[in-house]
């Protein structure tokens, strides 16, 4: 989650390790510095988080097989299904640094609305298998998820996917490729929240405007070209108060969606927090774009 990858000095810090790291690898061409960039982006907390009291009750853990490198490694998943069986399902697709043992307080929302949440923890996180994640495994990753949440919810119309913070980058990706999907492979809705148009314009503005970061950063999460293919309703949502990614960025993506699309901007909202601060927006927002009417927040 971003509010603690670029947490004010010791954010610009890491930012300025990685603009030198990676200037340095397009001229060294030096796969040591590509690595140093992922560890400093993705910036894995092993074990669970501080907060982390335990599962709740009905949430079922198992593993999805990825192939890589000729080789099958495990994604760890959390299958909760709402008590309606005919709910829409959500694959919920989380930021960067903390495991779904950090996560479950917004998969625990989710839930309160009325969906089915699969939500899984990219390989390099948690009790998945592999030791760093990269741009490419993470979208490999949800890939694999997404046709698990297919067979979980075979129908279209109450498929949708979530992602914050850096999942939204993830999260539009798979979104922008169900775009060449039969309709009957795709997702009703995409939920972008507290996400950035790529990862190059995120570590300018706590830099430099006229870095060209986007030559020398490997990893590009390059969201703002790929929303403008996704042909799914698309709710994009941030807090007014986020610290640690500006709410422009979300209006610059909502700017380039093509297809039937809002822009809930929760005043007061952090990075964190927007779902239960604007929990009765997110409400309406479902209702007047996707055609459902989530559970009432307890």
């Amino acid at each position: 989650m971003f509010n603690q990858l670029f947490k004010l000095f010791a954010g610009r810090l890491r930012l300025f390790v990685i603009v030198a790291l990676t200037a340095s690898m397009a001229v060294a061409g030096c796969s040591h510095l590509a690595q140093k960039e992922r560890e400093l982006l993705f910036r894995v907390v092993a074990g669970n988080a501080s907060w982390y009291s335990g599962l709740p009750e009905g949430v079922h853990e198992s593993h999805l097989t990825v192939a890589s490198d000729g080789k099958s490694e495990r994604v760890h998943t959390w299958w909760w299904p709402a008590d309606k069986p005919d709910a829409p399902a959500v694959l919920y697709l989380h930021g960067s640094r903390w495991n779904l043992t950090g996560q479950l307080f917004r998969i625990e929302q989710l839930r309160d609305f009325g969906f089915s949440v699969l939500a899984i923890d990219y390989r390099g996180f948690g009790q998945s298998d592999g030791d760093l994640p990269s741009e490419q495994t993470v979208y490999e990753d949800a890939g694999v998820a997404w046709e698990r949440l297919k067979q979980l919810q075979p129908d279209p119309a109450r498929r949708f996917i979530y992602g914050h913070s850096l999942g939204g980058a993830v999260a539009i990706d798979l979104a922008a490729r169900l775009g060449a999907e039969p309709a009957g492979a795709t997702a009703h809705g995409l939920i972008v929240e507290s996400s950035f148009t790529s990862l190059a314009d995120i570590a300018r503005a706590l830099s430099y405007p006229w870095l060209p970061l986007e030559l020398v950063l490997s990893q590009k999460f390059d969201s703002v070209d790929k929303i403008a293919s996704v042909r799914m309703p698309v709710l994009i949502v941030h807090g007014t108060n986020d610290r640690y990614v500006p709410a422009r960025f979300s209006q610059q993506l909502f700017d380039v969606v093509p297809a039937r699309k809002r822009l809930l901007l929760v005043e007061g909202g952090t990075h964190n927090n927007s779902m239960r601060v604007g929990g009765a927006a997110y409400r309406q927002a479902f209702a007047e774009l996707f055609g459902w009417t989530p559970q009432r927040l307890e």
